[in-house]
């Protein structure tokens, strides 16, 4: 069986899951140990990022290069077109989706936690105790603010992330005014990479992550509630609905090792 491991949050790990899911293909959740579990991914893959799939011998890192072998090796349901044009515009828009919008909506997903207590407080599991709660929602944005300066995301910088994001979403919404999906009538990589990375932006809502009820549905406040951007969102649950299978409840990663799960 082909084995994925993956932070649960990580918005390129989605994108594979997508692509895993559209492609009917069972896999199994690996969750690596943040630090000490980055140590095991490295003797498995040579680095220390996921995702990362293993599929018998074959170990291959990188979401893009991912996607390429799901495709060569399991062509049932391509994801990269056959016509030239097609297949250079599917790259095109798939390495635009890693390289803008898989990294500003990082930027501002942590703009979000530090402005906005409600969006923190999400994040949190239902069983975090009421005054750890209490405690989270209370710290003043401006702590964030000196921590986001600390990684050199200051007000300039989120708010380049942000113009940046928000033009992003206008382009898409625009070229799925009269299509089903970006390169026409069929899914391709260019899809399923700009649903996957969009994660940070607006959470999707249902059973598809492993994440706290709360924060399903919820998303980086003056983007995912701007009524603008709502086609965009429509299209993306269309396609949650459509091929994105329910997961399960993630196990607790050991504190040696990755743990892993089925989601058969």
């Amino acid at each position: 069986m082909l084995e994925l491991y993956q932070f649960e949050l990580s918005h390129y790990v989605e994108k594979v899951r997508l692509i895993l899911d559209y492609k009917g293909l069972a896999y199994r959740k690996i969750e690596v140990t943040p630090g000490i579990g980055q140590l095991e991914l490295f003797r498995l893959s040579g680095q220390r990022q996921v995702p990362v799939l293993k599929d018998g011998s074959e170990v291959i890192a990188d979401s893009t290069a991912i996607a390429e072998y799901l495709d060569r090796k399991y062509p049932n349901r391509p994801i990269i077109p056959a016509d030239s044009k097609q297949r250079g515009l599917c790259l095109l828009m798939e390495q635009w989706a890693d390289e803008s919008i898989g990294l500003n909506a990082r930027k501002v997903m942590l703009g979000a936690l530090g402005q906005d207590q409600s969006f923190r407080k999400a994040f949190l599991p239902a069983t975090t105790p009421d005054l750890l709660r209490g405690l989270v929602g209370s710290v003043p944005n401006e702590i964030f603010s000196v921590l986001g300066l600390g990684v050199g995301l200051g007000p300039e910088a989120l708010k380049t992330a942000q113009d940046a994001m928000k033009r992003d979403l206008a382009s898409l919404c625009f070229i799925l005014m009269d299509q089903p999906y970006l390169l026409g009538d069929s899914p391709t990589l260019a899809d399923f990479a700009v649903a996957g990375l969009t994660m940070y932006v607006k959470f999707p809502s249902g059973s598809y992550l492993d994440i706290p009820e709360n924060l399903k549905g919820k998303g980086v406040p003056g983007i995912a509630d701007v009524g603008t951007f709502e086609p965009f969102f429509k299209w993306r649950d269309r396609l949650y609905a459509d091929y994105r299978k329910s997961s399960v409840s993630t196990v607790p990663p050991s504190s040696s090792a990755p743990t892993s799960i089925n989601i058969e």
